[in-house]
């Protein structure tokens, strides 16, 4: 019972401890940050009065200076102070011009830079939007059935971007599957006009020519597709425009398999 007492009668004092604790941390703080303040407001006033020295000593001395060469020249018999007056704003006045010129031309420089810079960002941002529209047109095709539909998307691609020999020789596949044979060997000659060794519209053109009859014509582009992409030679085997060449010793041995 005495102990539980005692307890009782020493929490006051516990607390009243932690109290004066806190209440002298307080106080501690308060003139940490008064005396942070004077120390920073001393230091700022020491800065503020060193460069108000050192500009007080420089006019001193630049007026010093002056008032030296005025003497000397007015001793020697050179030149009146009014000529000294007029020669040195004359020199002033050019050291001027000349500063001005200086960051004029390099303002010019600096403006034409950013003019230049602008200009390749609003072009790469319109190529930046060509592409996405054409990635599109390219992903909206692969879901398209029929050559007609394909046909009309890569025409849509050749106005954004004309003479892009991909959607050429795409839109010549497709019309070769409408059996406009010869309007497909036109495309495939505007590609390999640009690209000679253009594997995909020489196999394009060796299946229109296949298709119109002309064997020999068909397995020269078909030979020359092979050796510049040696995966055309599968497709070779299984494309339906080279039934017409079924039998002929040069085609079976081009799709003939390859011996390790």
């Amino acid at each position: 019972m005495q102990q539980a007492e005692d307890k009782i009668l020493e929490r006051p004092l516990m607390e009243r401890y932690v109290l004066d604790e806190l209440k002298s941390l307080r106080t501690d703080q308060q003139d940490l940050e008064r005396r942070m303040v004077i120390e920073i407001t001393d230091r700022e006033l020491a800065v503020a009065d060193k460069s108000m020295n050192y500009a007080n000593v420089t006019v001193t001395y630049f007026f010093y200076l002056i008032a030296g060469a005025a003497s000397l020249f007015a001793f020697v018999g050179w030149q009146s102070l009014r000529e000294l007056r007029d020669n040195t704003k004359k020199a002033a006045d050019q050291q001027l011009q000349s500063i001005a010129q200086q960051y004029e031309k390099k303002f010019q420089r600096l403006e034409q830079d950013l003019k230049r810079k602008t200009r390749i960002i609003a072009q790469n941002n319109k190529e930046i939007e060509t592409i996405n529209e054409i990635h599109n047109l390219w992903l909206r095709s692969q879901g398209l059935q029929t050559p007609e539909q394909k046909i009309e998307v890569y025409d849509d691609i050749l106005k954004i971007r004309p003479g892009d020999l991909e959607a050429l020789i795409y839109k010549a596949d497709a019309i070769i599957e409408i059996r406009e044979f010869h309007w497909g060997l036109s495309l495939c000659n505007r590609v390999l006009e640009l690209d000679p060794h253009n594997a995909h519209a020489l196999y394009q053109r060796a299946c229109a020519y296949a298709c119109l009859g002309s064997e020999e014509l068909a397995m020269d582009d078909l030979e020359k597709a092979v050796t510049d992409s040696a995966s055309l030679r599968e497709l070779a085997a299984e494309e339906k425009d080279f039934e017409s060449l079924r039998g002929n010793e040069r085609f079976e041995l081009l799709i003939a398999p390859i011996e390790n």
